[in-house]
């Protein structure tokens, strides 16, 4: 039995070196791990655990590399592949002088060694690198401020090379630390006053390392330099200054927000009291930079975008409100006053085109975020009180702001909007300025009315009203922002059918034309972007009619007009954009009617919905084609990039749906993703509403089930699918949902070992192993075949052994089961398990009584692949123990296997 023991280890020291060549680092270290439990002999034991310290190495846990190489060193002192590896490891943890001294001793024990003393030339002089950067650092900072705040300096190559010098130091905690103790803050508010835009970016940007992720220096900072300082920075002219102003104080925020919730779990109050204190100090200036007249459109809109990623809570399960709360009532009319804004009317504020978007979208956060309707009612009655005070008394422009708001308010938190629209007046004074002669005025009523015809409440007031009106202002207008915007409330009422073919507001034909006015407008470069904007919005809702659809997707032009718009600076149009796919693609819910309900239905000659004959799937694959080559994915990419208030999680679910549709088909999924969709997916999977996070998930899975994963997401990439794919095993998932999901987890595990740890990480071997349960004989296969590849992990094996477990009874017993694709994948984890593992070799007799009959049938199966795995698990459990090998000898196993040695055709 020693004898016996000791091939074992060899045998597996020998595969962990084959594992090794074959560079499956994460697998050759699972098969070292094994040979040193089975090993005694302290030569052979060093040796392992040397090789194992080249694996650690490969696998850049570098710490156990040392641990490792270190009890190989204490086995033999002159273990010069130890000693080299434990210095390689020491020198990555950056204790470099440690790593000298090994290196020293290879080069005295092998001094012709050529490796050994060129790895001692570089990490010397690297160690002098360092030490003379420690040295030079001091007077490095001084040097760079000087050349910087030198008014006469006129070098600007000289300049711009000081200024990323300290951005990058500023990136190193050592360096920030330097900075920050040289009185640096003091000179970067020189930099900041001098209102020179570069010497502003370089501060900007250096302050943003001294912040970041690091909560006493912020608040030093903020001390310093004032919130009244930074929030004028933010309001600047210049764009780029402006923008990296924003960055600041989003890194401010999250330094001081961290500082919050770890002093909450319990310090002295003074300092909770402190950082709560530093974060409402920068709100209240955010708040009163919206209403100041000098700051810049730009900067506006970056302070929206801060309060909407700073103020309310990121996810419910945070209890405390209370900022938004503050914030409604410091600002809430603050904000209103941006939202009522009407442009180019005398003393407004000066806003861009997506302004509007964003203080609907900040409004619908902050409402979202109240808890009770105590608070939801404060939250109305400061809204009516506001629209009240423009509404009454302020003549026409007082009229006009009052309905603007209203705008603004049914884009965003539409129970606001809805209440407001109730007050007295408003309505009518919308249809009445519907037909004013000022365009300005009628564009503010026409709008207000496109928004209210969105809400349902709303609909038929203004189908009774407001139909007629569009209608001749859509007739006898002579200007084209006016009429396309009569147009799109006209199709926002028309469409209120939905997809139902049977329930048009419009004469038969007249959708058609008001399309093809869309299109003609949309490509239409003459008009300004924004009116161009509302030709998406009627396709948005004209395109539920699939005769529209047929007729867009043949105009390359205006698919294209769209892309561009929707790549374009101007984000509000991302929604309309999305929705219009969605239509097109036919990616929406389809409600199928209950079949019983039909009937009653047609027997009470009630209204049945009808699917349009152009709806059938074999006219969607056309559209999703034609998409694809007109290069939808490349406008979808750039529209998930756009870090915007308007890339709402509504808008993330449409776009998570168009995708899915795009690649249905597995021969478009390649294309897919070389325009960039697979990157595109993966945030899209991570975050937003739960039916687009999984829809995106999907769309993943399919991509990784019949694509090469290392190609479609190379590098660290791939790591990041990993959790989306494990959301799809989820029980309230669907079936199909949980199979795709089981089939690209099954591609990834056979990838690699840290592909494996990923999944374990993620929790998903539980799920997968309730799969295996499954009714579903395909399910069962799946789960069956992801298993096997994640039995190539240690702890996999493992599990394979614990105490009152029916993993390995399963897998014996399904290896037995008639269908013979599951038969493949459960004989093939046995024998990876036997090979990997052999004590589950000895259990295997123990599972169940029928072990035997099953490794024999898979021997005699007409199957060679089944013969192929029965033959390998034979011969495995033949080497791993000598009880086993004699059950099996005293079987009918020999004369089976005589038979099939001797046979030509299996070589």
């Amino acid at each position: 039995a020693g004898a016996h023991r000791q091939v074992t280890a060899e045998q597996l020291r020998a595969r962990g070196n084959a594992l090794f060549q074959a560079g499956d680092h994460g697998a050759a270290l699972a098969a070292y791990t094994e040979a040193l439990s089975l090993s005694d002999a302290a030569s052979e034991r060093a040796v392992l655990h040397r090789n194992r310290a080249a694996c650690y190495l490969k696998l850049e846990d570098y710490t156990k590399a040392e641990a490792d190489a270190t009890k190989a060193i204490e086995a033999d002192g002159r273990d010069v592949k130890a000693l080299f590896r434990r210095s390689q490891a020491l020198q990555q943890l950056g204790r470099l002088d440690q790593a000298v001294s090994d290196l020293q001793r290879c080069v005295s024990l092998e001094p012709r060694n050529k490796a050994f003393q060129e790895a001692l030339r570089a990490l010397g002089s690297s160690m002098h690198e360092k030490m003379k950067a420690m040295s030079c650092t001091d007077s490095k900072v001084e040097q760079m401020f000087q050349i910087l705040l030198d008014l006469d300096e006129k070098d600007a190559d000289k300049k711009q090379k000081a200024a990323q010098n300290l951005i990058v130091l500023a990136r190193e905690e050592a360096g920030a630390e330097k900075i920050f103790q040289s009185d640096g803050v003091r000179l970067l508010m020189q930099l900041l006053d001098t209102a020179k835009a570069d010497l502003m970016l370089a501060a900007l940007r250096t302050l943003v390392g001294l912040c970041s992720g690091h909560r006493s220096r912020t608040a030093a900072i903020l001390a310093e330099l004032g919130a009244p300082r930074l929030a004028a920075v933010l309001g600047v002219e210049h764009e780029q200054v402006s923008l990296a102003a924003c960055n600041l104080l989003h890194v401010m925020f999250d330094s001081l927000k961290e500082g919050l919730q770890r002093d909450f779990r319990g310090k002295e109050d003074a300092v909770v009291l402190d950082s709560s204190r530093d974060l409402k100090q920068l709100i209240k200036h955010l708040l009163e930079l919206l209403v100041l007249e000098g700051a810049s459109a730009h900067g506006r809109d970056n302070a929206l975008n801060l309060l909407i990623k700073v103020v309310p809570r990121k996810s419910p399960k945070e209890t405390n409100n209370s900022l938004s709360l503050w914030v409604i009532d410091q600002g809430l009319k603050k904000i209103l006053e941006v939202g009522s804004t009407v442009c180019g009317s005398l003393g407004s504020l000066p806003v861009t085109e997506n302004t509007r978007m964003s203080t609907s979208v900040l409004l619908s956060k902050l409402y979202e975020d109240l808890k009770c309707d105590a608070e939801r009612e404060n939250f109305h009655h400061l809204c009516e009180d506001y629209v009240r005070s423009w509404f009454e008394g302020h003549e026409l422009p007082g009229k006009l702001r009052a309905i603007q708001t209203v705008s603004c308010l049914l884009q965003g938190p539409s129970d606001a909007g809805n209440r407001v629209l109730e007050l007295e007046g408003i309505m009518e004074s919308v249809l009445s300025l519907c037909a004013s002669v000022s365009e300005a005025h009628q564009l503010v009523a026409v709008e207000a009315l496109i928004h209210a015809a969105d809400k349902a409440k709303r609909a038929s007031f203004i189908t009774a009203n407001g139909v007629n009106l569009l209608k001749e202002i859509y007739k006898h207008s002579e200007r084209d922002s006016i009429r396309i915007r009569a147009l799109v409330g006209l199709c926002k009422l028309g469409s209120a059918g939905g997809t139902d073919f049977s329930m048009k507001q419009f004469a038969e034909g007249s959708t058609m034309k008001l399309a093809k006015q869309c299109r003609k407008w949309l490509c239409n470069e003459a008009i300004d972007a924004g009116t161009r904007r509302w030709a998406v919005e009627g396709l948005a809702y004209l395109t539920f009619d699939a005769d529209v659809k047929e007729e867009f997707v043949e105009d390359k032009a205006a698919m294209q007009a769209m892309f561009h718009l929707a790549k374009s600076e101007d984000r509000s149009v991302l929604y309309a954009v999305a929705s219009t796919l969605v239509n097109c693609t036919n990616s929406y819910d389809h409600e199928e009617p209950d079949p019983q309900m039909l009937e009653l239905a047609k027997y009470a000659k009630q209204h049945i919905p009808e699917q349009h004959p152009k709806d059938k799937p074999e006219f969607v694959k056309r559209r999703v084609r034609k998409l694809l080559t007109a290069g939808v994915v490349s406008a979808l990419a750039c529209m998930v990039k756009s870090e915007n208030p308007a890339l709402t999680n509504s808008c993330r679910e449409l776009i998570s749906r168009v995708f899915l549709a795009l690649v249905e088909e597995a021969e478009d999924r390649g294309g897919v993703v070389a325009q960039g969709g697979g990157k595109a997916l993966i945030p899209l999977s991570l975050e937003g509403t739960e039916v687009g996070q999984t829809k995106a998930a999907q769309a993943l899975a399919k991509i990784t089930i019949t694509s090469n994963p290392e190609m479609a997401f190379p590098g660290e990439r791939i790591y990041e699918v990993v959790r989306p794919l494990v959301s799809l095993l989820h029980l309230q998932r669907t079936g199909l949902e949980n199979f795709e999901g089981l089939m690209a987890l099954t591609n990834l595990a056979g990838i690699s070992e840290r592909l494996r740890q990923k999944i374990l990480k993620e929790r998903a071997v539980p799920m997968i192993e309730g799969y295996m349960f499954e009714e579903h004989e395909l399910i069962r296969l799946a789960a069956t075949e992801c298993m096997c590849n994640m039995a190539m992990s240690k702890e996999v094996q493992e599990m394979f052994l614990a105490e009152g477990s029916d993993r390995l009874k399963l897998m014996v017993l399904y290896s037995g089961e008639e269908d013979e694709k599951l038969r493949r994948a459960a004989s093939g984890t046995l024998a990876m398990l036997t090979a990997l593992h052999p004590p589950i070799c000895k259990r295997i007799p123990q599972v169940t009584v029928h072990w035997l009959e099953i490794l024999q049938a898979l021997l005699l199966s007409p199957s060679a692949e089944l013969q192929h795995r029965g033959a390998v698990v034979v011969m495995n459990m033949m080497a791993a123990a000598r009880e086993v090998a004699e059950q099996l000898i005293a079987s009918e196993m020999l004369e089976i296997l005589s038979v099939l040695a001797k046979d030509k055709d299996k070589p």
